[in-house]
Parts: structure tokens; sequence; C-alpha cells
């Protein structure tokens, strides 16, 4: 794993935003931390600034893995729209990042450049890739396990420190077990990221948010094949933004002070309390993924010791890392600290910070919205209306109106304050997989 020099790595800050007033004997400290990723470069646009320093080659690489499964051919727009879009993510790699283009069936075969090997970009290589790509064609079976292994192989060739993956499926991985899936997902955790979407409506929700869950990627749906091209160049340049991989959150908190939990909020919900590596005595590290210029939110919820009014302890310690291979750690020189103070002015002890009152909404807002979603679907109508008015309510509450108008789709909204609504008696398919599947998308707090 590299080690980066100031000229190319983002600016890293911590802010903490809580209110650290306890009643006597109160235990709980939550808080929200922003972690901001500035001055490194221009994230999502092809006309971006150079990232690099003359003579020096990128510290990337990608690996594209397309669905070529039979039903790719139904309608034949999905297949045709693939190619397209490789070909425009191809275009938007830039000079010097390796990458590697699979056809992904019930096994994966490389497309380009072969050989077990990782092509490098450049303008001869792009149009070879492109050329390669009239060899995707539809048959077959879907297991996206073989997919993510090839892919890890691959990436991991490459002497570089950012790794990355988009993957395209239009269908259920049904030629391997959920087991060998998850087998394989643990395998990538950590060795590369990856984003994942679903195109048209025949493929399952839950497996490509759990993808790209697992390996700290976005997942969305892209319902018409003739957007896969602009969905693919998009994720593409964000992917070349990427500077810095491998960051973690590190929390240290003293002795008899507990992680109840830690979870990112903005610009998604992700929990990330079962992902915690030990990092030496009473600290613990938690994965965030590659970062370019961009900023994160995060929920971290601590236990501490109960104490008697006028008390003040640090309840826990904030930093970012980099571990590297050999068991040390770059930091990155940001930090923040959460704290608790004992009081007896009611007031102060039982005012909730405005960024842990909204996040704490918009959390609830992904869990309602799929516990309703749920409900649905096993015709459950008392237990989806009360789930998804609830949804409304949050929505409107926090002022999410992307996540609103979804909900709209899927329920006539009769009184959004107060979380009154009526279900749809038909709902199109690609609506509520919409609603689904950009659930955990949140709306940042005004701070």
């Amino acid at each position: 794993m590299a080690n980066f020099s100031k000229s190319n790595v983002p600016q890293f800050s911590v802010d903490v935003y809580q209110n650290e007033y306890l009643p006597e004997g109160g235990r709980e400290v939550n808080a929200i931390v922003t972690v901001s990723a500035t001055g490194g470069g221009t994230v999502g646009s092809a006309v971006a600034a150079p990232l690099y320093t003359a003579g020096q080659a990128p510290d990337a690489a990608v690996a594209i893995m397309v669905d070529c499964s039979g039903s790719m051919d139904y309608p034949s727009a999905k297949m045709r729209g693939a190619r397209e879009a490789t070909a425009a993510a191809i275009d938007a790699v830039r000079d010097g990042v390796h990458f590697a283009v699979i056809g992904g069936t019930h096994v994966a075969k490389e497309i380009y450049p072969a050989g077990g090997r990782l092509a490098v970009a450049g303008p001869e290589t792009r149009e070879q890739a492109k050329q390669a790509l009239r060899r995707l064609s539809a048959g077959g079976g879907t297991a996206i396990g073989t997919w993510l292994r090839l892919a890890d192989r691959l990436l991991s060739s490459a002497d570089v420190s950012i790794r990355h993956g988009i993957l395209l499926t239009d269908g259920r991985n049904e030629h391997e077990s959920p087991e060998d899936l998850k087998s394989a997902l643990d395998s990538c955790a950590g060795r590369f990221t990856c984003d994942a979407r679903g195109v048209g409506t025949d493929w399952e929700v839950k497996e490509v948010t759990g993808i790209a869950s697992a390996l700290l990627g976005t997942a969305d749906i892209v319902a018409d094949p003739a957007a896969l091209s602009a969905d693919f160049t998009q994720m593409m340049e964000t992917a070349m933004g990427k500077e810095v991989a491998d960051v973690a959150l590190r929390l240290w908190t003293p002795v008899g002070t507990e992680i109840k939990f830690v979870k990112q909020v903005a610009p998604t919900v992700e929990e990330l309390t079962g992902r915690r590596t030990e990092a030496g005595p009473r600290a613990g590290d938690y994965p965030t993924g590659s970062w370019g210029d961009e900023s994160r939110d995060y929920h971290v919820c601590v236990e501490v010791p109960s104490a008697d009014v006028g008390q003040e302890m640090l309840a826990a310690r904030v930093s970012l890392v980099i571990p590297q291979s050999d068991g040390s750690v770059q930091n990155l020189g940001a930090q923040g600290l959460v704290r608790a103070v004992w009081t007896e002015d009611m007031v102060a002890s039982t005012s909730i910070n405005p960024q842990v009152a909204h996040y704490t909404g918009q959390a609830e807002l992904a869990q309602v919205i799929q516990q309703g979603l749920d409900a649905r679907k096993v015709g459950d109508v008392d237990g989806a209306t009360a789930k998804l008015g609830r949804a409304v309510q949050l929505a409107s509450a926090s002022g999410n109106a992307d996540t609103a108008k979804l909900l709209a789709k899927v329920v006539d909204v009769v009184d959004a304050a107060a979380g009154t609504v009526r279900l749809k008696a038909r709902v199109e398919e690609a609506d509520e997989m919409t609603l689904e599947t950009r659930s955990t998308k949140t709306v940042r707090v005004k701070k």
C-alpha cells in the first residue's frame, strides 16, 4: 500500500456536532462527525485538472464487470446499452490508469485485455478495448461471485492504491448459492471498492445493494437501458477522482466507555459497527473506502460510565488513518473530540443536537421504507401503510424531496405532515424498485 505525499492528497478535516450535556447518571452520548476532504482535485468532471504531477503514473486500477447472461438479450436494448455504456466508461478512464473488462455469466471471462493482466489506458488501448466489446454477447447464467473474484485477481496484479470495480447486472444471482456470493464478497472486502447497477426490473434489489454495501460503493437502478451510458460515464469519472484509498475512521475510547454503534449517515446510510477492526488498546478502525474531494457524515453513539453533576470526560477521540500492510498506519492529521459533561440544567441535558436529530430521522426513514416495502410484498396492507406513512412524514419533515417524490409513486399522500397515506392499487415495478434501491440516500443537514 502506497504512502501519499502532501502534493497529491486532499487535506482532511473532522468536525464534531453534539450536545455534550448529560443529566446526572446519564450514559449515552451521540455525535455527528463530519469528515471532509478538500484540495485534491475535482471529482466527477471529465475536464478536471490533472491530479498527478508530471512523470507520475496514476495510482489506480479499475475493472468493469458486464452481465452477459442470456436475459441481457430480452430485450436486446439491454445488451446494446451495456456495450455503449462500457465504451463510454472506457473513454472516461484517465491515461495511465490500469483497466480491464470482464464479461459475466455463470463464469467470468476476460474480454479485454485478457491473459490475466490489466491494460494501461491510453488512446490505443482504449480503442482496442472498445473493439473487444464486440465479444460481449448474451448467453448463459448468472454467478456474480465469479465475476468479483476475477476482478479481484486482476486488480490485485497492479501495484496501485486505488482499486475500483463497476458491476452491471440485469438478473438474479441464480447460478451460485447465496453463501458463494457472500464468500466472494468477504474475500473482496477491503481489497477494492465497487459500484453496482441493476438494469431493467428483473434483478434483486437486496443483492445489488448488498454488493455495493459490502464493497463500500454505490448502488442504483437504471430502469431504461438508454440511460446506462450517462450513468457509467459519471461512475467512472467519480472513480477517476478518488485519490486516497482505504481510509479508516479510528475511534479511541477511555476505560469503561463502549462504542454502541457507528454508521455513515450521509450521503447514504451505511452501518459500519460490525466492520470494526481492533487497532490497539481501546481503539478500533471503521472502513470508509476511497476518497476524492467530498464530505461525509457519521453518527457515533458512545456509552460512558455514569458520573455526578459537574464532572466531564473525553468520551471518544476521532481520527483518520490509512492502515499499512506492515501493520503501521499513516495518520491523515485530522482529529475530533466527543465530550461528556454532566449537569443539573435540565434544558441543557434534554436538548437534542440538530444534526443528531436530523440524521436519526434519516436513518429511521431508510429503515421504515424497507420495512414498508417488505410488508407490501407479503400482502400486509396495514403494516405497509403504517411504515410508508411514517416514511412520508419523515421525508417531509427533513426536506428529503427526492425520497418524497419516490414515495408518492407508491402511496397516495393524504397528509404528509401527519403521515396519512393510502397504498396505490397499482405500482410500476420500476418505481417500487427505485424507491427500495435509493431508500438509504439522505439529505445533508443544514448546519
